[in-house]
This record gives C-alpha cells, sequence and structure tokens, in this order.
C-alpha cells in the first residue's frame, strides 16, 4: 500500500480530525463540529479512514461511555485507540491516534 501520508487528501483529512479535537469557541470551529459532532461525521470519519485501509470498532461499553479502535488488520492490535461519551467523540479521538503514528511510522 506504501506510505499513508502519500495518500490522497491526507492532509486535509489529518487537519479535519485534528481540528475536530480543538473546543468550539471559534464561528470556524462551530462550522466543523456541526459537521463531525453526529452520526454523519462519524460516517464521514470511517469513510476517509476506510480510504486509508483503516477499519473501526465501535463500541458502546456503558450508559455514558463509547470506545472506538482503527485496525489496518483484524489479526494484529488497534492502531488507535479512543474513549468518550459520544461515539464521534471517541471516533475522532482515535482517528487523530491513528493518524499520528501513522505519520510517525513513515519518518
Amino acid at each position: 500500500m506504501g506510505s499513508i501520508a502519500g495518500c490522497r487528501g491526507f492532509e486535509i483529512h489529518r487537519a479535519a480530525v485534528g481540528f475536530a479535537l480543538v473546543p468550539p469557541d471559534q464561528p470556524e470551529l462551530k462550522i466543523l463540529h456541526r459537521w463531525l459532532d453526529c452520526w454523519r461525521g462519524v460516517g464521514d470519519m470511517v469513510t476517509g479512514m476506510g480510504r486509508r485501509g483503516y477499519r473501526l470498532h465501535l463500541t458502546n461499553i456503558d450508559a455514558s461511555t463509547w470506545r472506538a479502535t482503527f485496525s489496518r488488520d483484524a489479526m494484529i492490535s488497534a492502531e488507535g485507540f479512543g474513549a468518550d461519551r459520544t461515539p464521534w467523540g471517541a471516533v475522532q479521538k482515535v482517528a487523530s491516534e491513528a493518524l499520528r503514528r501513522a505519520v510517525a511510522k513513515d519518518l
């Protein structure tokens, strides 16, 4: 598959994921959060990560906690882990971690 950082649109995807983790204090961030902080945002995040070879595992472990992992191979450990009170928060955290690890691996 080659370098993940060389994939088309990687930097834009990485920026969107990174800014999604910033509290929406500014109008521009409010727009981004309106897009990503919902089930539609989870779907878009999963689609983008899927284009990079990742598969999502999302679990509601109790009434107020969601756990997400992304992996490229179901038989090896996850390449990122995130937990949050919302499914989109967990997915955003794990996407950020997985992309950070991918860039570090390419260096």
